[in-house]
């Protein structure tokens, strides 16, 4: 018997899938988080796995799991103390980023201070051109220079980010060989190596992240794959990534900028399987955790993809699932400011104290507590009886804040709800905005601890079509790890104009990438099995600031068919913004190639439709809309592919608590997911 194991450390729990390969079944477990030492969590996980289900370390074949270690050391700002190597005259690139302050309507919002100070930062001697061609010759006697300089400044790292490497590396690599001459064993990186795109903010930033976060990153999985062999655990572990795959350990620890948003990734990745499997082409997906709520778009059981992406205060440019922070979780704590106005987050509970239900020694309200304080948490144990709800302990945190508002207890629950959810449709309406989706059209697949719990409201207020809640919420984002592909991307630019007497070199640079993917896939990887290569390009009209990433048809790809080429651009252009210039020169800037190889993934079978009421628990009084209703509840388990009912309703399960507002009604369909809708079926 062996077992696939995946993994996902939340800011509360940490959530386990547990999936039998010779049975086809899936089981789940939680354990909480241990931000104060991280790894301990995952070693609590597989003791219970053996306690609880009889997994034992030496059954689990293989095992994957999303670490936040990386975005927490950027977060916390406890990463390696660096310094920048940056061409001479250039070096004020990290302060002068894009000249963006983070909040465009706050005139005092201000810019984050760089991860590298500016007594940190080396101009070297020597430069090349846009071309690759090399203007000044580099000045070995100055990099040597810069090199005792920063180990005079007690520099325990070095990043080397100088102009145009993305198209000629060699001043880079040659003054990486003089460090390494120079001090060896001092952490070198290179920004031609990490991510070699054009723009030199860009590239610069993002080496600079996964420098500083490396030594962290490399001491946790040496830990962790210590701590897995010791306890019988076979293999070698593997770590989603941002952009939705997988990869090894050994090389996380040397490409750890890839893995930096790998939680929220998988979390995406869970949903659009879901998603797929279900029928469901238009899909939001809606993460909550114990301290954020995430949402992404995702179309044809597809997630969508960018650059760009938050880490703490900074912005990352590699390929990432697009995913964004919409609000607070439910560890988020409740406060009354000097003006006495009632505000939520972004401070949470954490797993310790966690919220003032828990009995952990949190005193603070919470998005949670107030749930528990209008009756409709409470009434079971959660995360798989991790939790033995409080609610008097809930009662007494939201009654503080109530008395301070001159408010009641329940009036004030359903108020921290309420903020809650007006600041989460803000934002998703911005992300609706920039996609150019009509909510209405879209389901919302809602998961997370407490992704069920505040779905409905949030989607009413959107308008959504319906809300979905799978089998398993609580745990998805583990299952999104443990069906992942493995997955690499590959780019190389090339900046020349769209024209056919560009087509033999496209072909010459592609069949390089292939040449490096299947090598990845199958020497770093171990991959034997089937795989499937993706063609794209970043391509924009001439006079155009930023480009448009467009995916290519293989044969037009690997051919060098560059009318076929430009015609997707066109059309990806006319998709995106709603015309294209035919006529217009085109420009392309890189081209990327996406290797994967496939994972097994869980069979969920229909299952047939068996009509009918469901039989509550009865009913138990909840304050819901302003109102004290009485609630039927009811077991999860119970519930039969086929079967209705409306709310008010509370459904209880071991991982998360799903409220079905009045006039809700809810379908259980044919993969056991909850259907829920506004009662209209509009």
């Amino acid at each position: 018997m062996a077992y696939r194991i995946g993994v996902d450390i939340g800011g509360s729990f940490t959530d386990f899938a547990l999936f039998d390969e010779e049975t086809q079944t899936l089981k789940s477990l939680k354990t909480f988080s241990r931000p104060d030492q991280p790894g301990a969590e995952v070693m609590t996980g597989i003791q219970l796995a053996e306690e609880r289900h009889g997994i034992k370390p030496h059954d689990i074949s293989y095992f994957t799991h999303g670490t936040t270690v990386g975005i927490n050391t950027v977060i916390q700002r406890k990463g390696l103390k660096l310094a920048l190597f940056a061409t001479e005259g250039f070096v004020d690139v990290l302060e002068v980023g894009r000249l963006k302050i983070p909040d465009m309507y706050n005139l005092l919002s201000k810019r984050p201070e760089p991860l590298i100070t500016r007594d940190m930062v080396f101009g070297i001697p020597g430069r090349m051109d846009a071309s690759g061609e090399e203007l000044e010759p580099l000045e070995e006697s100055a990099v040597a220079a810069a090199v005792a300089a920063a180990r005079e400044a007690g520099a325990e790292g070095i990043v080397i980010a100088l102009l145009h490497a993305y198209r000629n590396p060699a001043h880079e690599l040659l003054v990486k060989k003089v460090v390494q001459d120079r001090a060896p064993g001092l952490p070198v990186f290179c920004s031609s190596e990490t991510w070699p795109i054009i723009r030199e903010y860009e590239r610069t930033i993002t080496t600079v992240i996964g420098a500083y976060v490396q030594p962290r990153v490399a001491h946790y999985l040496t830990s962790l794959q210590n701590a897995l062999a010791d306890a019988g655990v076979k293999g070698e572990p593997r770590l989603t990534k941002s952009n939705g795959g997988v990869m090894t350990a050994e090389q996380g620890k040397q490409e750890c900028v890839q893995m930096i948003l790998s939680g929220t990734a998988s979390g995406v990745i869970g949903a659009a399987y879901v998603a797929k499997v279900a029928g469901i082409d238009r899909c939001m997906s809606l993460d909550i955790g114990g301290t954020s709520a995430d949402v992404a778009v995702i179309l044809d059981g597809e997630p969508q993809y960018g650059v760009g992406e938050l880490i703490g205060e900074f912005q990352i440019y590699i390929p990432s699932v697009s995913v964004s922070s919409i609000g607070e979780g439910g560890g988020s704590i409740a406060w009354v400011d000097r003006q006495n106005v009632l505000r939520v987050g972004p401070e949470s509970a954490g797993s310790t104290p966690g919220p003032a239900c828990y009995g952990r020694g949190g005193t603070r309200a919470t998005i949670t507590d107030a749930f528990v304080a209008i009756g409709a948490i409470g009434h079971s144990n959660l995360g798989y009886n991790a939790v033995k709800v409080d609610v008097e302990a809930s009662r007494r945190a939201v009654g503080e804040l109530a008395g301070k508002l001159g408010s009641t207890i329940e009036a004030t629950a359903q108020a921290i709800i309420d903020i809650a959810i007006s600041g989460m449709y803000t934002d998703t309406s911005a992300l609706v905005s920039r996609f150019g989706i009509d909510p209405r059209d879209f389901s919302m697949l809602a998961f997370g601890g407490a992704g069920p719990m505040m779905a409905c409201f949030l989607a009413r207020a959107l308008r959504v079509k319906e809300v979905v809640v799978p089998t398993t919420p609580g745990v998805l984002s583990a299952l999104g790890g443990l069906i992942a592909d493995v997955k690499n991307d590959f780019l190389t630019t090339v900046y020349v104009d769209a024209t056919p007497a560009a087509g033999p070199r496209i072909v010459d640079e592609f069949a390089r990438l292939e040449q490096r993917a299947l090598a990845w896939l199958r020497d770093g990887q171990g991959y034997r099995g089937e795989h499937d290569l993706v063609y794209s390009a970043e391509m924009r009209y001439r006079g155009q600031s930023f480009e448009i990433d467009t995916k290519l048809d293989a044969r037009a790809a690997s051919q060098g068919d560059m009318d076929a080429i430009v015609a997707a651009f066109h059309r990806e252009h006319e998709r995106l913004y709603g015309h294209a210039d035919t006529g217009a020169a085109v420009q392309l800037i890189s081209i990327r190639l996406i290797v994967s190889g496939k994972t097994v993934k869980p069979e969920f079978p229909r299952l047939p439709l068996q009509g009918g009421h469901p039989v509550s628990k009865g009913t138990i009084p909840v304050y819901l809309d302003g109102a004290l209703r009485e609630t039927a509840q009811y077991w999860r388990s119970d519930l039969r592919p086929g079967q209705r009912f409306t709310g008010p309703a509370i459904v209880s399960q071991e991982d998360c608590t799903t409220i079905v507002p009045p006039g809700s009604r809810v379908d259980v369909d044919e993969f056991a997911n909850l259907r829920i809708t506004d009662g209209s079926g509009q």
